[in-house]
């Protein structure tokens, strides 16, 4: 009786509290409805930025996502802050006991004035050039005049962006250096104006710059970039070594801001990277690729474009499949994920206007929350005295790229270039170039592979492409970007590191079951990678990318017709 009066109570209790659990579900099947009602429809534009990406790879949720992109780097093969047996080289670039002072070899009626061309980078390449070209001709160098119409537009000059006094004291031993040209008659000497070819040798300096110099006695070079061969003898290379990475010396407000940003990098993170993005509205006009933003990108680059009368209309989707678009954030974030550079990871972003602002950064900020750049880690007063100046806000972001523990670029500038060699020669700190060609292949087809899989091909493609020691033969490439006559090797202590890890390795090689065929293979990759960076150049050279490695001319004419797209790209 009892028993029949407890399941009474329970069934009265449960007849209760029916009407409340049928509301509570028609709210919720309410709920549903209008959100599947008022929920935006699919973005059916070809964005990069799919919908198939999962940036959160522990969320269980996300289960049948196939690409899904883990928060940590998962790399533990090596020390991704530091480049392979770095240790074992360093940069070397006295004077040989054969190189005589510049007292003894200095005439005093030749004088040497230069006049520089395009953005800060690219006129430094020219002040370095100045000084071996004076050496050349035995002549004294006056302090270069820096270019301030150009499309920069920078009113800088020498002496705002440079430390003039270190500059020639410095380099007193080697060139004999002026402020300015001396006073002829009570007035200041007139030089004569001329032009040389790019990439003139020494016999050209001899053949072409001397007779007039003899005669005149006061020679003004224009446009003077790049107007000096690749190839020359070796104290020389040297010379040109001494004036890049030790006389050229930023001055001491330009130092001051440049290390407090370093310094509030570090504050943050032990180490941090430094990206120079590359992806402004005149860089992408430029390359004629697309990008997935529909007839509104189409319209706003191709206003751009029409700026320049030259340009030809390209295939966007073989301009991609060549390799010649820089990649996205998004491709940039996913290539450092790959080779193991984690969520916790601090970058700092060197780069003017990025095109779709804050939407197209967005995926390159959910893979790496930290990001920053000069502009918000730094006050509108401190940056005050730099930001109406082109060149010193571009000394800002070099100095921060150089102490950087990782550079990434995106583009093969002369910022790039000067900075992969600078780094090469103060200990082959990692300088990552994407292997653009490869690279934009497999995020072509990401969608279908495996995270794993993606991650493993993209270490393969970007050997070759990190600044590693002798990644480059001798003489590849420019001399500012693989400066080896200027990087010695201590192989007393690699011989004797390598006799101590010989056992380790073998006993590695035969615990891991490493075979000669997979040695092999190994070998053959790096092989690949450096034709890989051979056919890169030549692809940059034909389409006329950077100045460097454009063919000699011997007139005017052969001048590129669009000299400020020159100037904004070489940057």
């Amino acid at each position: 009786m009892a028993f029949q009066r407890r399941r009474y109570n329970y069934y009265n209790r449960l007849r209760r509290l029916l009407p409340l659990i049928c509301a509570v579900s028609g709210a919720l099947l309410i709920l549903f409805a209008l959100l599947s009602i008022f929920s935006p429809p699919p973005d059916d534009t070809d964005r990069r930025i799919t919908r198939q990406i999962n940036y959160g790879a522990n969320d269980e949720k996300n289960i049948a996502v196939v690409f899904k992109v883990p928060r940590g780097g998962g790399r533990s093969d090596h020390d991704i802050w530091r480049s392979v047996n770095a240790e074992f080289f360093y940069g070397c670039s006295n004077a040989s006991s054969k190189f005589l002072n510049a007292k003894a070899i200095t005439r005093n009626d030749r004088y040497l004035a230069i006049a520089t061309s395009g953005g800060l980078n690219q006129q430094r390449t020219g002040i370095v050039d100045a000084v071996v070209a004076a050496r050349i001709l035995n002549a004294t160098l006056v302090i270069p005049k820096l270019d301030q119409k150009s499309y920069w537009k920078d009113a800088s000059n020498f002496s705002h962006i440079f430390d003039v006094e270190w500059f020639m004291s410095f380099l007193a031993k080697d060139v004999k250096i002026i402020e300015k040209l001396p006073q002829k008659g009570g007035q200041t000497w007139s030089p004569r104006r001329m032009g040389v070819p790019r990439k003139c040798n020494e016999n050209c300096y001899v053949n072409r710059v001397l007779p007039v110099l003899r005669k005149r006695h006061a020679v003004q070079l224009n446009k003077f970039d790049y107007r000096l061969s690749n190839k020359l003898r070796d104290d020389l290379q040297k010379l040109r070594c001494r004036v890049n990475y030790h006389a050229l010396k930023f001055t001491d407000p330009i130092l001051k801001m440049g290390n407090e940003l370093v310094r509030r990098m570090r504050l943050r993170s032990k180490h941090f990277i430094a990206l120079h993005l590359r992806f402004e509205p005149d860089m992408l006009a430029f390359s004629g690729c697309y990008y997935g933003g529909g007839e509104k990108e189409k319209k706003e680059l191709g206003s751009i474009r029409r700026r320049w009368k030259t340009l030809h209309v390209h295939n966007p989707e073989k301009q991609r499949r060549q390799g010649r678009c820089p990649l996205t954030p998004e491709e940039v974030g996913l290539m450092l994920r790959a080779l193991g550079y984690g969520s916790n990871v601090h970058i700092y972003v060197a780069s003017g206007e990025v095109y779709g602002g804050e939407e197209s950064l967005a995926p390159l900020k959910a893979l790496f929350p930290h990001l920053y750049s000069k502009d918000n880690i730094a006050t509108k007063m401190e940056l005050e005295p730099f930001s109406s100046y082109s060149s010193r806000m571009a000394a800002l972001d070099f100095l921060v790229c150089d102490e950087s523990d990782v550079f990434v670029t995106n583009n093969n500038g002369n910022m790039a270039r000067i900075l992969a060699g600078r780094r090469r020669y103060f200990g082959h700190k990692p300088t990552i170039r994407p292997n653009a060609k490869k690279l934009n292949k497999l995020f072509m087809s990401k969608e279908n592979t495996t995270w794993e899989e993606f991650a493993s091909r993209v270490r393969t493609f970007q050997r070759g492409f990190m600044g590693e020691p002798k990644e480059l033969r001798a003489g590849r490439g420019e001399f500012h970007e693989n400066p080896t006559t200027c990087i010695c090797e201590d192989t007393d202590a690699k011989t004797k590191a390598g006799k101590m890890d010989s056992r380790k390795v073998g006993k590695k090689n035969k615990k891991d079951g490493v075979t000669n065929d997979e040695q092999n293979e190994s070998e053959d990759t790096e092989l690949s990678s450096e034709t890989d960076y051979e056919e890169d150049q030549t692809d940059l050279q034909d389409r006329g990318l950077y100045n460097g490695t454009r063919l000699d001319y011997d007139d005017a004419s052969s001048i590129s017709e669009e000299p400020e797209l020159e100037e904004m790209l070489s940057d």
